[in-house]
């Protein structure tokens, strides 16, 4: 292999920094991506960290605060150096921008604005349609479903789909889109984007025009509707604009990543309408159905770009068979491969694969969720996990609590603030003192290395189980 293929140290400068942003769009998602982080642009590196910059203090605080660790994770698979991002705020003049504090804004530049963010906002893609969705075991409930519902809308309403990141889910919302925007007034969106429209409607202090948009759709797409947790006057908005388009005999079809049930902060009366529907789980899919979209993606990506890139079979089976997460991480580690095929203008062997793909394998291998990690340990000190969840203080509750937000921080590679809202909303510094109170008491407690122990083999051991 080419040794500069084998240098992270390069300046960021000096390499694309679109396969940073491609790797950003894989890792957290096309909605999360097109609505944040699409408007970061770099500016320069320095001995340790980089410089980025952002059109507004709003948008650099929201990153910050929910997507700053898998920015930098991304950042570091190509420079290993690099150990924090910082910010600027650059502003830019946009034709469908607003400025908040422009005082002699009138009532014309507000219904511009939200006329122009309903167009911004309501992208449908139309690369993903039902005819080059791949079906399997996993998905084809949802899949029929879905179908269903473009063919006949209010014969499953709500549509209620669920599963895992990079399931499939926004590619049949998507599907359903572009077949009835034939004939219907269609608005597909993901809660980021509702709740970024929600908070620069009430800026520019144009409510009534916000509700007229999502009121009078046929048809309204959400998706990823656990990022709406626990904001309650976006919950009360979405609630009333719910109700009203089920009472005029609209369809609403929303996905998530749990079911209803177990959505966090998310008011009881919502889960409650979202369960009054139809709900499909999508499952993982198996290797026959990864074996299918490695080959699919390869025929898009060559038909697309008029090449003939050819991948061995053997190295199609061998990303089929490791990458088990999610179709995002498969779709990934293939223009991973074909990214090298094309620099180096040759197909990697199979030790070659292995080194490109080496942070994604590590990622299939150890899919530990917090969910399982909360389920094991609240069995282990025979405890409910809604009591573990709550805010009570008794002994016999906080220590378990510390537990799994001590393995949940070793086991996963999720952030301070992503752990802090799957233990009910708990600040980042509520589980830095968790972690390193379980950390001091493994230096004096002989017991609690043993507890931690045992617990971190049967997580492991029954993620393992669920992998098969």
């Amino acid at each position: 292999m080419d040794s500069s293929f084998k240098n992270k140290n390069i300046k960021i400068e000096n390499f694309n920094w679109i396969l940073i942003q491609s790797d950003m769009k894989i890792k957290l998602g096309n909605d999360i991506y097109e609505s944040w982080l699409k408007k970061i642009e770099f500016v320069e590196e320095f001995n340790n960290y980089i410089l980025l910059s952002v059109p507004t203090r709003f948008i650099r605080d929201w990153i910050t605060s929910r997507y700053l660790d898998q920015i930098l994770q991304c950042v570091r698979n190509y420079k290993k150096d690099i150990l924090r991002i910082e910010f600027k705020i650059i502003q830019k003049n946009e034709g469908n921008s607003i400025n908040v504090n422009h005082k002699n804004s009138d009532n014309k530049e507000n219904i511009s604005f939200i006329k122009d963010s309903y167009l911004q906002y309501n992208r449908i893609d139309p690369n993903k349609r039902f005819e080059n969705f791949i079906t399997g075991d996993s998905n084809k409930l949802a899949y029929e479903a879905s179908l269903k519902v473009s063919e006949n809308i209010s014969v499953y309403n709500p549509l209620y789909l669920y599963g895992g990141v990079g399931m499939g889910k926004t590619h049949l919302l998507n599907a359903i889109a572009l077949e009835l925007k034939k004939k219907k007034k269609v608005m597909f969106i993901s809660a980021e984007r509702f709740m970024y429209q929600f908070v620069k409607s009430i800026k520019s202090n144009n409510m009534v025009k916000f509700k007229e948009y999502f009121r009078n759709t046929d048809i309204l797409l959400i998706d990823d509707i656990q990022f709406m947790n626990g904001k309650e006057v976006m919950q009360e908005e979405f609630f009333h604009t719910f109700n009203a388009l089920l009472d005029k005999g609209s369809q609403i079809i929303v996905s998530a990543d749990r079911a209803p049930n177990k959505l966090l902060r998310i008011q009881e009366r919502i889960k409650s309408r979202f369960s009054g529907g139809l709900v499909v789980d999508i499952q993982k899919p198996d290797y026959e159905l990864r074996k299918k979209i490695v080959k699919k993606k390869l025929d898009e990506i060559n038909i697309l770009y008029s090449e003939d890139i050819k991948m061995p079979e053997e190295i199609q089976s061998f990303i089929s068979f490791e990458i088990k997460s999610n179709i995002r991480e498969l779709a990934g580690a293939i223009n991973r491969i074909i990214s090298f095929s094309r620099i180096y203008n040759k197909t990697p062997n199979l030790a070659e694969t292995k080194i490109i793909l080496k942070d994604l394998l590590n990622i299939a291998e150890n899919k530990v969720t917090i969910d399982l990690i909360q389920t094991i340990v609240c069995k282990f000190f025979k405890i409910r996990k809604n009591e573990m969840l709550s805010s009570r203080r008794s002994r016999y509750l906080v220590r378990p609590r510390q537990t799994a937000i001590y393995l949940t921080k070793i086991l996963t590679s999720k952030s301070l603030p992503e752990i802090g809202r799957e233990f009910s909303n708990r600040d980042h510094t509520t589980i830095i003192h968790s972690v390193r109170t379980i950390e001091k008491l493994k230096e004096k407690d002989q017991e609690m290395v043993e507890n931690i122990n045992k617990l971190k083999n049967q997580i492991l051991y029954s993620n393992s189980q669920n992998e098969i």
